[in-house]
């Protein structure tokens, strides 16, 4: 099928990533071609731009409706409970991440869907894990139930690759920063926060250890990404929805320092919570060599260059709000 006839479905469209790749995709496949979901009201920018319907994942004959209304044929299943607040919310982050994973691949598999995507996660990592340059297959270890979540998303995927000749398709992602959508209640929020308050008072208060090192991507690099996977030849795939992808590592302190060149006078304070225990359990740094090697993934951004795009973003928004 040509790439401007797909008919695609975007689950989360309010989230993070969601925001931001239902915009890439309206404007790649044209907006009336792109359908997005969200079990919240959208913003107007959402709403207005595309059709957008209410929907719970976790529904899976609300979902069927949706995919047979609009004759949906690609679905990017971005629904999830993040980390941190699966942790609060524990039997929340099962329902959600698994009921809502596994209604989308059934769907898929019965309707005849021609791909999808379904994002993992570095939390799928944990304390027997190696620590630096995580290779793309090893011990699966999660400490949080998000992470039990994405362990068993990713065999699930597997399963219905193999058993049932489904399309599916994911990147383990790292934390991702964006100027364009608050956090949403991840671990590595804080890298996203921290510019936030940079930009507006000079100040940040840090939930992590300041030598806390965590893989991170930047998000037009996220996007990137996930588009390439999803336009790559499906025969040169020999791993389908695991994918080790990451586009730069640093500590809380190294980006407290790089955002200081740019910010002068910035400070950054360290007061650990329950979130630090969850860093601790994750991998410094990802070995993404298989992405690499079969769907020729490359990243354009590292902690230099994003930090100068993501204050000059912030920087622009603030003054057009204050006019």
């Amino acid at each position: 099928m040509a790439k401007d006839m797909k008919t695609i479905l975007v689950t989360g469209a309010i989230g993070q990533i969601g925001t931001e790749l239902t915009a890439l995709l309206r404007n790649r496949h044209g907006a009336d071609r792109v359908v997005a979901t969200d079990i919240a009201a959208p913003p107007p920018a959402v709403a207005e731009a595309g059709p957008f319907e209410r929907l719970d994942v976790t529904d899976p004959d609300s979902l069927k409706d949706l995919v047979r209304k609009y004759k949906i044929d690609t679905i990017y299943h971005l629904a999830a409970i993040l980390s941190a607040v699966g942790e609060t919310h524990p039997d929340r982050a099962w329902r959600v991440n698994m009921d809502g994973t596994r209604a989308v691949l059934e769907i898929a598999r019965h309707e005849r869907l021609v791909r999808v995507f379904v994002p993992s996660s570095i939390a799928v990592f944990g304390p027997a894990t190696p620590r630096r340059d995580v290779p793309q297959d090893t011990i699966l270890d999660p400490r949080t139930m998000y992470g039990v979540t994405k362990v068993a998303g990713e065999f699930l995927c597997d399963y219905f690759v193999r058993k049932f000749g489904v399309d599916v398709r994911g990147c383990r992602f790292p934390g991702i920063i964006s100027h364009e959508t608050l956090p949403g209640g991840g671990t590595t929020d804080y890298a996203v926060a921290i510019f936030y308050d940079a930009v507006r008072s000079g100040r940040y208060t840090c939930f992590l250890r300041e030598d806390t090192r965590l893989p991170m991507m930047y998000m037009p690099d996220c996007l990137k990404s996930v588009i390439d996977l999803m336009d790559a030849d499906f025969d040169r795939l020999r791993r389908h929805a695991n994918f080790n992808v990451t586009a730069m590592s640093f500590s809380a302190g190294e980006l407290a320092a790089e955002i200081g060149k740019h910010i002068p006078g910035f400070r950054c304070d360290y007061e650990p919570d329950f979130r630090q225990t969850i860093a601790d359990s994750w991998p410094e740094s990802i070995d993404d060599s298989a992405a690499r090697d079969e769907w020729g993934w490359q990243p354009s951004f590292d902690l230099a260059a994003m930090t100068v795009d993501m204050i000059a973003a912030l920087r622009k928004k603030a003054t057009e709000n204050r006019t």
